[in-house]
């Protein structure tokens, strides 16, 4: 794969040169850096992207004045391999980067640079607040005690983190090393094997439910909803989901106001809009999609608070925000919340084919938006990029120079998330519960290498995972209904190739 560089000691000038000409622009010499990421949101779910059934004006002001990418990616059709690569500038599979359970141990190594640590270093305070699911501590963590190693050992300085997903136990916020408002007399336990205490599960009390759920979400109930594994204790400490708006924008705009007379880094990962779908009170109603498209509409307020807050500080001229998701959409996604019955005639992945754990573009093609008044010009990118490219983008940015090891896959777009440069990638890798490589416009997806788990045969959506060989050309066949692997034997195997070299090579710089 073709690597964009700044090798020669000349075109290092240049580089330069041109970050530091729009760092003049800002305030501290240094923009802030805030990371919208949205969960599961699809490339047709806003309505600067095409949406009718509901209104995203928050986003869409955004968009309207920053640049707006229609081939933006995240790295994997699934939440933790892509997170690990926007934070590790490094493909999920190099690292055998799966979805976790909720008592993983951390994924990434503390001894490797990442993003926010390489940001730190040059200054900045970094705050992770939201979903996290990239594990803590060493394996199966005392919940009760300091969990560690989590964010705050691989470079933030702040974390208030939802621990693995809001249908996952444990159910509790943790901020830094610590669950927020537990009672030490009724400790956490959490188990993924088997039901443990005596608190009702989903398949046993039904009648205890909000909402029914499938078989891999009816373990501990909390909060009127059955989770994904089994825990008891803790019960002081239990979140409520109606509530994640209020406290997670809270606690983004208090970092914000804390440290708005310093460069900031928030990387700010909203559970919306992931099952259970259970928007705040205020927003109940606001569509007639149900409470997927409610929750689409409470994501557009937090994104609202943010940038609300940003120009009550008058810090949005000196901000850089880039607002994406993790992965495409899913509808029905476990729990009887009338996502599919109620979508009407609303499309979550656009134009595109598949979403959440396909390898189909709408696994990947996700709304991806950068805004930076007086910077950005605002108008719309064609440009190919993907949320691994942020590491040294970013880097870029801020004359940062990565550690020799770190952000291996990540290539430095900064022209291009300017919009100063239309061209971007030339190639990349897209991981489903197969392998994909993009090369301009044609898209290759290797044949299945091993049974995907069983829970995903319950999704209703085109996965891609098929025992032969695909190739679609997205520029004549944007929705990859016409497969010309065998009609084009030379160009698969040309791609075929190429993937395999990346699977069994180290990227380097």
């Amino acid at each position: 794969m073709k690597i964009i560089r700044c090798i020669t000691t000349g075109l290092i000038l240049g580089c330069a040169a041109i970050t530091g000409a729009y760092a003049q622009k800002a305030v501290h010499g240094k923009p802030n850096i805030v990371i919208i990421y949205v969960d599961d949101l699809g490339y047709g779910d806003l309505s600067c992207y095409g949406a009718v059934n509901v209104k995203t004006p928050a986003v869409d002001k955004l968009a309207a004045a920053g640049l707006k990418f229609t081939d933006g990616h995240c790295s994997a059709s699934t939440c933790t391999p892509s997170r690990f690569a926007i934070l590790t500038g490094s493909y999920a599979f190099r690292n055998n980067a799966a979805i976790l359970p909720g008592d993983a141990p951390l994924i990434i190594d503390p001894k490797k640079q990442t993003l926010p640590g390489m940001l730190q270093k040059a200054g900045y305070v970094t705050a992770a607040i939201g979903k996290w699911h990239l594990g803590l501590g060493s394996g199966h963590p005392n919940w009760n005690d300091s969990i560690s190693p989590g964010p705050n050992e691989v470079g933030f300085n702040y974390s208030f983190i939802i621990p693995a997903t809001p249908d996952r136990v444990p159910a509790v916020f943790v901020e830094d090393h610590h669950i927020v408002k537990l009672d030490k007399k009724d400790p956490v336990s959490v188990n993924y094997d088997h039901p443990i205490g005596t608190d009702p599960v989903g398949l046993q009390h039904p009648e205890l439910l909000k909402m029914q759920a499938d078989s891999q979400h009816s373990g501990t109930i909390v909060n009127g909803v059955s989770r994904i594994g089994y825990m008891k204790g803790g019960h002081s400490a239990y979140w409520k989901d109606e509530d994640f708006s209020k406290v997670l924008t809270a606690r983004a705009l208090h970092f914000m106001d804390a440290n708005r007379k310093k460069p900031f880094f928030l990387y700010f990962a909203l559970p919306n809009i992931h099952v259970p779908r259970m928007p705040n009170a205020r927003f109940v109603g606001a569509t007639a999609m149900g409470p997927r498209g409610d929750d689409i509409v409470e994501m557009d307020w937090i994104t609202a608070q943010v940038m609300n807050k940003l120009r009550q500080l008058k810090l949005d001229k000196n901000t850089i925000v880039i607002f994406s998701s993790d992965n495409g959409p899913v509808v029905d996604d476990g729990y009887a919340d009338k996502a599919e019955a109620l979508m009407g005639s609303h499309k979550p992945a656009g134009p595109y084919k598949g979403g959440k754990y396909s390898a189909y573009e709408g696994g990947t093609r996700v709304p991806f938006i950068v805004s930076w008044p007086t910077v950005v010009k605002p108008g719309i990118s064609k440009a190919l990029i993907s949320q691994v490219d942020l590491f040294r983008s970013l880097a870029a940015l801020t004359r940062s120079t990565p550690q020799p090891t770190a952000a291996p896959d990540s290539q430095n777009m900064l022209e291009v998330l300017l919009g100063k440069r239309q061209a971007g990638r030339s190639a990349m890798v897209e991981e489903a519960f197969t392998m994909c490589y993009r090369q301009g416009e044609w898209k290759y997806i290797a044949p299945v290498s091993q049974r995907p788990p069983a829970w995903l045969a319950n999704k209703k959506v085109p996965t891609g995972l098929q025992a032969t060989e695909q190739l679609y050309n997205l520029k004549t066949d944007p929705a990859e209904q016409h497969n010309l692997a065998t009609a084009m034997p030379a160009k698969t195997r040309e791609l075929r190739g190429l993937l395999r070299q990346e699977q069994n090579t180290t990227a380097k710089h």
